[in-house]
């Protein structure tokens, strides 16, 4: 495990706490969802950029912005649900399945050492996970590196995003 970033590096003190947090995007008080307008739209997107990678009723499989590593994509609920606490008993149900789907698409893309996932639920209210191929031989991002290796490396070419997305949706869509 090795940070992308040359020492010395400095440790920060925890700032004050913030009580009561302000609201997250689609929680009351908060900016509405833009995700429950995005997919309740998925019918009258026009071309394929304004739509998920892949959709079912229950599940849409999302592109990233500003990928540097090529596979990275995140799963939403069509529904809006904030957490995994909140999930109905049907649709928490179908999460596992649907995770292992996503994970072999992206490990058939090839070179890939993991699939990991990550749920981070500060920003929006809307259940949403992320999955990040870890490469094959990048050791310095194994365990929780890789997002942080992600977010410094430099962006990967257009093309090459597109085609693993490609990839990815095809895979999905014969699973069907």
């Amino acid at each position: 495990m090795t940070l992308p970033y040359a020492e010395p590096l400095v440790r920060l003190e925890p700032q004050p706490r913030v009580i009561p947090e302000p609201p997250r995007v689609g929680e009351p008080g908060g900016d509405p969802c833009g995700l429950c307008g995005w997919l309740s739209g998925l019918d009258d997107a026009r071309n394929a950029e304004d739509k998920p990678l892949w959709y079912d009723d229950d599940w849409a499989l999302c592109r990233a912005t500003g990928v540097t590593i090529p596979g990275v994509v995140w799963l939403t609920s069509r529904a809006h649900h904030d957490s995994f606490a909140d999930l109905p008993d049907a649709l928490a149900r179908s999460y596992g399945p649907m995770v292992a789907r996503v994970e072999r698409a992206i490990l058939a893309l090839g070179g890939i050492a993991r699939v990991h996932v990550y749920r981070w639920g500060d920003g929006s209210a809307h259940f949403h996970v992320w999955f990040y191929p870890r490469p094959l031989g990048m050791l310095e991002a194994k365990r929780e590196m890789l997002a942080v290796w992600a977010d410094v490396l430099p962006e990967a070419p257009k093309e090459v995003v597109a085609d693993a997305e490609a990839k990815i949706a095809a895979s999905l869509a014969a699973d069907s």
